[in-house]
């Protein structure tokens, strides 16, 4: 009978509704009966204001909210900003009372409110300043706010040798990221819109002239070229549109350096994500000539549809957004595994809801080939079965952190081990669930379930950190030793 003892930590993560972050706040574009929005309406009342009302309702707002932001000066002008263009002259207008504008067309947003769950675990790439026998690791959690938006949080700690977790004080305050383009390659870029049975020859006149790796704006301007060639617009419009789609799915997210790592909230950006990013499953790879990135998959959601897109990022204060292509980047959970296997790049998925399969690819963002390796076979698991994070190397092979769904939708975490040389091969499969929601962990918005996005081996232990029934996230330990020994035994 299998039994591996696990050590719950004493550390745990609730939600937050003080941690904030803003928005622009636009109001319904409906257009009233004379022609005006209604958002060309809120600012002509505001102009109509007297300086002294203007003075007193904008130190009002900043002695309310300024000291929940960092620089709430230029939240303000943001805003302003964002509506500008229903002014003739907005360059004219005083600054106090811009920023109240902009105030105006602004709210805040809580990240957490509803929940906060589903982490994942990597080690920090800075292990400068530990103890012997300590490592510090950043921790991402899924924090789902108004609307079940999610978006992405970190954490950051240290686990000393013998598994005690330490856990670093978030900051209150919470930042987004500055989008921007990325420069974009033009065969990828090409092999998406076949993909999507958008390559035509309007695709072709856009893209032909362009240099090998483009930049937005000269999509822009070859998309503008058209006129010049002749071709009504009328006709281009929904290729336009697919190819806006797919350059704005793609894109940059940068931090303030000065930002803490807690500060950072990646918030979605991009239409494929409108509704939100989902359980993150970041992997620390290590490339054949020894460098390292940091990759996560994540479910984008855009209110109708799912896909998952790659993560990517070398410091966590610059990241960067792509889609993944190919017949097999579909479904949730796709999950790297830590370095390539026989020089190409390989992931544990679930391509039909149910099983999971092995991905091998030659281009970490393009996924053709999947072959299935475990079907649900245990009683904690026969609904469907999927991993909970990349694998992680042992002498042994690869210890694979599976997630399974039994009576009662009840989620457990049970593991697999795959074998080094070809993961295709299931080496050892554990009998019983090696983690299960004890009585303070079952009820919560959804009940009985933990789950993990991914965890990490250190020293001897392997420590999971885990969601709780949408409710909160904890971290567990087992001694590896043990997992291996039940795995193979």
């Amino acid at each position: 009978m299998q039994s591996i003892p696990i050590k719950r930590s004493a550390a745990r993560f609730f939600p937050d509704p003080h941690r904030v972050i803003t928005k622009p706040f636009l109001p319904g574009e409906q257009v009233f009966p004379d022609g005006h929005s209604r958002a060309a309406g809120i600012i002509n009342r505001i102009m109509e204001m007297p300086e002294a009302e203007v003075a007193s309702t904008l130190a009002a707002t900043w002695d309310e909210f300024g000291q929940r932001h960092d620089d709430f000066t230029n939240i303000l002008a943001r805003g302003f900003d964002n509506v500008a263009h229903n002014l003739e002259t907005p360059d004219d207008i005083m600054p106090e009372r811009k920023l109240l504008i902009g105030a105006y067309f602004t709210h805040e947003y809580s990240i957490e409110a509803a929940a906060l769950s589903n982490p994942s675990m990597v080690l920090a790439p800075d292990q400068t300043g530990l103890n012997k026998g300590e490592a510090r690791f950043i921790m991402s959690l899924r924090a789902i706010g108004e609307g079940h938006i999610s978006s992405i949080e970190f954490r950051s700690g240290v686990v000393d040798e013998v598994g005690n977790i330490e856990i670093d004080k978030p900051k209150q305050h919470a930042v987004t990221g500055t989008k921007r383009a990325p420069i974009y390659d033009k065969l990828v870029f090409q092999a998406k819109l076949e993909e999507l049975e958008a390559m035509n020859d309007i695709t072709r006149l856009c893209l032909d002239p362009l240099p090998m790796h483009f930049t937005f704006e000269e999509l822009e301007a070859a998309i503008l070229d058209l006129d010049n060639q002749g071709i009504d617009r009328t006709i281009a419009f929904q290729t336009i549109k697919i190819m806006h789609w797919l350059a704005s799915s793609n894109y940059r997210s940068s931090f303030p350096p000065d930002s803490e790592l807690s500060e950072r909230v990646i918030f979605p950006q991009g239409p494929t994500e409108s509704h939100g990013m989902e359980d993150a499953r970041f992997v620390r790879f290590t490339e054949n000539d020894g460098t390292v990135v940091y990759y996560a998959t994540y479910t984008a959601y855009d209110g109708v549809k799912i896909l998952p897109q790659l993560i990517e990022t070398t410091d966590f204060i610059s990241f960067r957004m792509a889609t993944l292509n190919g017949k097999a980047a579909q479904n949730k959970g796709i999950a790297l595994f830590p370095r390539k296997i026989g020089d190409r790049y390989a992931a544990v998925s679930r391509q039909d809801n149910e099983n999971n399969y092995l991905m091998l690819s030659d281009n970490v963002r393009f996924w053709t080939e999947a072959e299935r390796i475990q079907i649900p076979a245990r009683p904690w698991e026969l609904i469907q079965i999927g991993n909970s994070g990349s694998p992680l190397e042992t002498e042994a092979g690869w210890l694979v952190i599976t997630h399974g769904v039994g009576p009662m939708r009840r989620y457990t975490l049970g593991a697999i081990l795959l074998d080094l040389e070809d993961p295709s091969r299931v080496i050892g499969h554990l009998r019983e669930p090696l983690l299960v929601p004890n009585e303070h962990e079952r009820d919560g918005y959804v009940p009985n379930v933990v789950y993990s996005c991914g965890g990490m081996i250190h020293n001897d232990l392997l420590v999971i950190p885990y969601g709780f029934s949408d409710m909160g996230a904890a971290v567990a330990s087992a001694s590896v030793d043990d997992v291996l020994t039940a795995l193979t035994g």
